[in-house]
């Protein structure tokens, strides 16, 4: 009475253990190592079933030392077994039997029982010097009931002498008591698994959409978690300087990494015409035509008053000659201030203040419309946008742009992410923030922002400013990268220790050799670059 008292308190010591392990390969061996200590048995097997078939999944014989399957290392190199052979079912072997009837087996003595073929226990038998006599094999059920798969035990031993004798009732009873935990702990570990799966299917689903949403951002939100690790891994190895006491667990790491994967999300609610803007003048089409055909029409009409004059005063007055000068000048005119504003509309890093003003004279040039009517040769709406000073956005889409952290903010705000997911929207959310508080959407200084927040900042400016699929510039060499990201740490725009293992650990050389084109990497002098002191 009292050893099968202590067999119940071990059995549920072991339900307890199996209900707190979330490792897969461990919870095998929990389940293993239980249903032996249960049982007395000196080995066994556990299998799973999917498709049609039994696969090994964890072995263990404590006579002959032999430890596979699960977090032991060794690989299991059996075949699987399958449950139905030439068309029919395969009650020959006792675990898929077991399977197919849902029945447990209790066999005394292998050699001896009929009804089952034991060649393969044989010939491991004849191998190894073993000898297999009592085996129980059960089925491991679901809470649906479903069969997942089967746990065999070999070879009961005697308590007080040690002999291997079969398996008892009270045996059997406590190893099927087992199994049913087991299934629910296995079952439950498998749903969890899936429903991780799923869950990060599903954030880059949502990022590839994202990206494939526009033409000129597409890998933007496959790269920045690449980034973003690679620098939090940098900050987690440092040993010395400010962040010398930043760690990550892999739990740390798995949220931050979800962040990363999120941290655009919002720009699902941007309009394609925004987003997509390659040009100043570009709303569905680049109205950059449009100009051309007034300039067009300019030249048209400069040619007819030339022709004109000539009717009225005759090819051979003395100011023919004038006149031809005076179109053909006007023509040139027309041609580089075309050309201006064609280069003007394909934007860039900065347009300058003459520039500007040029823009504004041209406009009150008067072109005629077809209808006879002196118009403006550029509407309010075109000198607003090729005023534009940076980039292809005016101040109205500028603000679209950037709404999208709002809607980011809002989208993960509304989700009810689980305890060791909380922290991802803040994570997410802080990449356009500065350190002094100027960035946006919330204007959090640095010290209202935690060291991963800082970390996607970084890794975000450093994608842009390197990619090479935006509408309105280059992907830029790595020294100009470096030394613009070193006055931004010098105007308390990011991070500066952040910025400095960046440096320092050559971070952005890791990245660049995987995702830059050649051209892009050139040699980097780290004592040019602004504010880092190395």
């Amino acid at each position: 009475m009292s050893e099968l008292l202590d067999r119940i308190e071990r059995l549920n010591e072991i339900g307890i253990a199996l209900s707190a392990e979330s490792d897969t390969p461990r919870l095998l061996e929990l389940i293993m190592m239980g249903a032996k200590s249960l049982t007395h048995a000196d080995a066994g097997s556990l299998y799973f079933l999917q498709d049609g078939e039994l696969s090994f999944e964890i072995i263990s014989n404590d006579s002959l030392d032999i430890q596979m399957g699960g977090s032991s290392g060794n690989e299991i190199t059996f075949p699987n077994i399958p449950l139905v052979v030439d068309g029919k079912e395969n009650h020959a072997n006792v675990v898929t039997h077991c399977v197919l009837s849902g029945e447990t087996v209790n066999i005394a003595d292998a050699y001896h029982e009929i009804g089952f073929d034991f060649t393969g226990t044989r010939e491991f038998d004849s191998t190894t010097g073993y000898r297999t006599r009592s085996m129980l094999t059960f089925p491991l059920k679901d809470h649906e009931h479903e069969i997942i798969g089967v746990l065999q035990l070999i070879n009961a031993r005697d308590f007080a002498s040690g002999e291997v004798i079969a398996f008892s009732e009270i045996e059997q009873q406590l190893a099927e008591s087992l199994a049913s935990q087991a299934a629910v702990a296995l079952t439950q570990r498998r749903l969890i698994s899936e429903l991780q799966y799923l869950f990060e299917s599903f954030i880059r689903m949502i990022a590839s959409a994202i990206d494939d949403k526009s033409p000129y951002t597409g890998g933007h939100c496959r790269r920045i978690p690449v980034l973003t690790m690679m620098l939090a891994e940098a900050a987690h190895s440092a040993e010395e300087g400010p962040l010398r006491n930043f760690e990550m667990s892999d739990k740390d790491r798995y949220e931050l990494e979800t962040a990363a994967w999120l941290h655009d999300c919002g720009k699902v609610v941007t309009p394609e015409h925004v987003m997509d803007k390659a040009t100043k003048l570009e709303t569905i089409y680049d109205r950059i035509d449009v100009l051309e055909t007034r300039f067009e029409v300019m030249r048209r009409d400069a040619e007819i008053d030339y022709l004109r004059a000539l009717v009225n005063g005759g090819e051979t007055a003395p100011n023919a000659e004038v006149l031809n000068a005076e179109f053909e000048q006007k023509c040139a005119t027309y041609d580089n201030d075309f050309e201006f504003l064609r280069n003007a509309n394909l934007g860039g890093e900065f347009m300058s203040d003459a520039d500007i003003e040029r823009v504004r004279n041209l406009a009150r040039l008067e072109w005629t419309d077809a209808n006879g009517k002196r118009r403006p040769l550029l509407t309010d709406d075109e000198v607003i946008n090729l005023s534009i000073k940076r980039g292809t956005l005016n101040d109205n889409e500028r603000e679209v742009i950037n709404y999208h952290i709002v809607a980011t903010i809002k989208m993960l705000e509304s989700l009810p992410f689980p305890k060791n997911l909380q922290n991802v929207p803040e994570y997410a959310s802080g990449h356009h923030e500065k350190m002094d508080g100027s960035g946006y959407p919330q204007g959090l200084r640095r010290e209202e922002m935690s060291v991963q927040a800082r970390i996607m900042a970084i890794a975000d400016i450093f994608e842009a400013l390197t990619a090479s699929d935006r509408p309105y510039k280059r992907g830029k060499k790595l020294s100009e990268c470096l030394k613009i990201m070193g006055l931004m740490k010098k105007e308390d725009h990011i991070d500066p220790d952040i910025f400095d293992i960046f440096i320092k650990e050559r971070v952005y050389l890791d990245y660049a050799k995987e995702f830059l084109d050649p051209e892009q990497i050139d040699e980097i002098d780290v004592s040019q670059i602004p504010g880092y002191a190395g």
